[in-house]
């Protein structure tokens, strides 16, 4: 087990030294002033000079991007025209609102994860505890409605069910408050009941997805020879289609949850968007939009790692379900 670990893990960190050279390559090698992009405001030709020097745009590329990846694990000075020494992780200075990245960072990733960890709580549970159940009992009126609810939930769009949820449980009844964020730590109610709305609307979404797929799987599964072995063998229902059925039929489905929770993480642009949440999301667009180079480029790549992060726990929990997976 451990040596499946080490292999995880080198390969998740030369997936990352590869984003991070396409990254950099990206917004430091395109033919164009990069800092001019960067520093719209208050720049003048001698500020922009001096911020090429500070940032060490005039020395070789090489040496800049190992300054870059050296700041963001010991820190590096970015100058006076940056507000002098930058502590790790370090991932640049954004002009655009006149601070580090790495604090902006430190204000909307809280956000995002509010956001995303409960409301995958809420899709995985409801989506393959539907589907499941719809696939054992299929033809029953329960799997119908079920069939219904995930090909309702699989056409609808987020903005309009969001639209429709704060309609109904902000404007109309009026039991909940409009969304916001509220840190966990300071008040857990208000966190919770700020952020409802955005969880089931992502929730009801998702599971309708992972109730089809969870169906699928799992009537596929009923139908091999190793279930039907089991049951001849004598096992229960219970314990044939619970142990044994379902450890195969969830297999794949932790490899979706994986990259779905990993991109979420990455930036929920359009939940954000629709609820009013400055989270990562929000503010990635924001720095497209303005030109923020190094708030675009420290967005890709903690969107990478989530996504990295993600697919070794799906690997490690490939290889509790699946042993055999341990062998590859």
């Amino acid at each position: 087990m451990l040596r499946f670990l080490i292999k995880r893990l080198l390969l998740g960190t030369l997936t990352m030294f590869a984003v991070s050279l396409v990254a950099f390559g990206m917004f430091f090698m395109l033919p164009r002033d990069a800092v001019a992009t960067m520093c719209v405001k208050n720049c003048n030709p001698e500020r922009l000079e001096r911020v090429r020097v500070e940032l060490g745009l005039k020395d070789p590329l090489i040496d800049q991007y190992t300054g870059y990846m050296k700041g963001i694990f010991v820190g590096r000075d970015l100058g006076s025209a940056q507000g002098g020494f930058c502590d790790a992780p370090c991932l640049g200075y954004s002009y655009t609102s006149s601070e580090e990245v790495s604090d902006i960072f430190a204000r909307v990733l809280p956000v995002t994860l509010s956001i995303v960890i409960p409301a995958a709580v809420l899709w995985l549970g409801l989506g393959i505890g539907l589907g499941m159940i719809s696939a054992l009992r299929r033809g029953t009126v329960f799997d119908r409605l079920a069939i219904g609810f995930s090909l309702t939930g699989a056409s609808m769009q987020l903005y309009f069910v969001g639209g429709m949820l704060m309609i109904i449980f902000v404007y109309t009844l009026k039991i909940l408050p409009v969304p916001h964020y509220t840190s966990l730590w300071d008040d857990p109610l208000d966190w919770a009941s700020g952020l409802v709305l955005a969880w089931v609307a992502l929730a009801f979404l998702f599971s309708a997805v992972y109730a089809r797929l969870s169906r699928a799987q799992m009537l596929e599964t009923l139908a091999e020879d190793f279930v039907r072995t089991a049951r001849a063998k004598g096992l229960t229902k219970s314990r044939a289609y619970g142990r044994h059925a379902l450890r195969a039929a969830i297999t794949p489905i932790v490899t979706i949850a994986g990259l779905d929770i990993g991109g979420a993480l990455g930036g929920t642009v359009i939940t954000e968007t629709t609820f009013g949440i400055q989270g990562l999301g929000r503010t990635a667009v924001e720095a497209v939009r303005l030109g923020d180079l190094p708030t675009i480029m420290a967005t890709v790549l903690v969107s990478a790692v989530f996504i990295v992060v993600a697919n070794i726990v799906v690997d490690l929990l490939y290889a509790v379900i699946d042993p055999r997976v341990r062998l590859g």
